[in-house]
């Protein structure tokens, strides 16, 4: 006897073209009941690993190619308890396109919502496999206690791109990321974190969010050199300070 399993329909998915039945709940909770959506994987490319063997930390990368006036990217994961990764708003010579690491709770897509400066929200993701229990598991440094001594420190530095124009800066700050859903461990997360250049112009924010990987790692992308030493300033959720001066 044949089984025939129903596909989720346009309705219950919203149109979406990875066919998620979560996606008209995260496009209302997150852009906007109203809010003007395009599917639009030809301008906003996301790409991770097709399995991550670590669901702790997954690579993303995130670009947008031929789209003007990008005010804000928003990243969220389908199917983890805690939707919403980042938001990240490209200023002045900041390219709207970064690379960081997320913990991943199952297998579903992970997409990046681009916000150009008409409203409209341009949106493109992936699907990347995962065993699982990436939100839901204590990190490396809570279960050994190093946490405490690092807490904080940012390393960073500033290289050429490879396309032989402007640079990148990648940097890491020590923080373990809990989510709030390991028994005994609250909530406890860098939620915030700028750049500005020597003369003071800021040239990114970045709001991250629980699921972003434990002592997290973003690389950002200028058109040209900025102007250094540049200032690192940020906090977490219990009013932490973050600070560092890349020469």
């Amino acid at each position: 006897m044949l089984l025939c399993l129903a596909l989720p329909s346009v309705a219950q998915t919203g149109g979406d073209p990875l066919g998620s039945m979560q996606w008209p709940a995260l496009k209302r909770e997150y852009l906007g009941e109203a809010a003007q959506v395009l599917f639009d994987a030809a301008h906003v490319r996301v790409e991770g690993p097709a399995f991550a063997e670590d669901a702790m930390n997954v690579p993303v990368s995130v670009a947008v190619l031929g789209l003007a006036d990008v005010v804000q990217i928003t990243v969220l994961v389908d199917r983890n308890p805690i939707r919403k990764a980042l938001e990240f708003f490209p200023l002045r010579s900041t390219l709207p396109a970064l690379n960081f690491r997320l913990k991943l709770e199952q297998a579903g897509p992970v997409r990046a919502a681009v916000k150009t400066g008409d409203g409209v929200w341009h949106v493109g993701g992936t699907v990347i496999d995962a065993s699982g229990g990436g939100c839901t598991a204590p990190g490396e440094t809570r279960r050994d206690g190093s946490w405490a001594q690092t807490l904080g420190e940012v390393s960073a530095r500033l290289f050429p791109r490879s396309a032989g124009e402007g640079e990148r800066l990648r940097l890491r700050v020590m923080h373990p990321m809990d989510t709030g859903l390991v028994g005994g461990v609250p909530a406890f997360y860098m939620n915030h974190l700028s750049v500005s250049d020597a003369r003071g112009h800021e040239l990114l924010r970045l709001n991250s969010f629980e699921p972003v990987s434990e002592n997290p790692v973003f690389s950002f992308d200028f058109s040209e050199a900025p102007e250094g030493p540049l200032k690192l300033l940020g906090s977490d959720n219990n009013g932490n300070r973050i600070a560092r001066v890349v020469e």
